[in-house]
């Protein structure tokens, strides 16, 4: 059989064994890709029963911004609410906080210990602290990229027992380190949402190595880390290293600084609902493509703006929810 997407024919079958050459030369593996069929079904959205209370959606701790860069915190913030997310936690540092805070009053927020507007070491103790009672983590857009920032992203993925996305500055943390990245708490569930950039930086390699074979490259390092990515790009790549799935909606209109924060934003808000890292990676990048779509309808693709994203996310709830 083959899938079709973008105009690219990938020939595909059902656990085919497929040797290839990890982009860290000293592994090779064997591993058997499930490439499912354009046709398949998206994953089911939570079930939004009618006795739920907020604490049924689930308490999501979003660990972002900077001083330099506090939209990150803002707009990731704001697709986890329109992600369904009963409960947010913005832990971004001191100096953020206030704008932060101000930008929407459905959002708790935890200043972080800084110095000079980025996160330092000390913020460990706090985020330990405030992933307790919670049901998913998001850590990274935003954060800088510090000697403190590394520390606190490395030790948080590491330790905590919690479904996570990682994005952005959480990224960057592990480049040419992607060894730390199997290691985690009761091999708790990890999503890595790289631009190819960012997972070139990983491997230590070029970006075109990376897009020469984009499937091959995602199928292979999600494998080798026991995590879902989240290639973007056309046909963003959605794989856990078995399954792959690549993702049709979407256009360059998106192309923005804060895109990938709303993504993020999103997939944690599913992870925090319940549904599986797989599941919500899926359905999130669907869900973040569509309202692009509808956003280029109404703006162009010229003239939208990142935030026309979150505001044109309830229309692409409702499209999906269509019988």
């Amino acid at each position: 059989m083959v899938y079709s997407c973008n105009d690219r024919t990938v020939p595909t079958s059902y656990a085919t064994p497929i040797h290839r050459e990890n982009p860290h030369p000293a592994e090779l593996f064997s591993i058997a890709i499930t490439m499912l069929p354009q046709s398949t079904p998206l994953p089911s959205p939570p079930d939004r029963d009618d006795n739920a209370h907020k604490g049924t959606f689930g308490h999501l701790l979003l660990i972002a911004g900077s001083v330099s860069m506090s939209g990150a915190a803002r707009l990731s913030g704001t697709a986890a609410l329109r992600g369904g997310v009963g409960l947010l936690t913005i832990a971004t540092p001191r100096s953020a906080l206030p704008i932060v805070a101000a930008e929407n009053p459905a959002w708790m927020t935890l200043p972080l210990d800084e110095s000079e507007g980025n996160c330092v070491a000390t913020a460990v103790d706090q985020i330990e602290a405030a992933w307790q009672r919670k049901a998913a983590v998001a850590l990274g857009p935003g954060l800088g990229q510090t000697d403190g920032v590394v520390e606190v992203v490395r030790q948080t993925y590491a330790d905590c027992p919690l479904p996570m996305v990682l994005d952005a500055d959480g990224l960057n943390a592990f480049a040419k380190h992607t060894d730390a990245l199997k290691t985690r708490a009761d091999d708790a569930p990890r999503v890595l949402t790289p631009h190819p950039g960012e997972l070139a930086r990983l491997l230590g390699t070029g970006v075109g190595d990376v897009q020469n074979d984009r499937q091959r490259v995602a199928t292979v390092f999600a494998a080798a880390h026991k995590i879902v990515l989240v290639l973007k790009g056309p046909g963003t790549i959605i794989t856990d290293g078995q399954r792959t799935v690549v993702n049709t909606t979407g256009n360059s209109g998106m192309a923005r600084g804060g895109s990938g924060d709303i993504l993020t934003g999103l997939i944690a808000a599913l992870l925090a609902q319940g549904m599986s890292a797989f599941d919500a990676a899926h359905l999130a990048t669907h869900l973040h493509g569509l309202a692009g779509d509808i956003a280029a309808e109404k703006f162009t693709k010229q003239a939208m703006l990142v935030t026309d994203l979150l505001d044109c996310l309830p229309e692409a709830w409702r499209t999906i929810d269509k019988p």
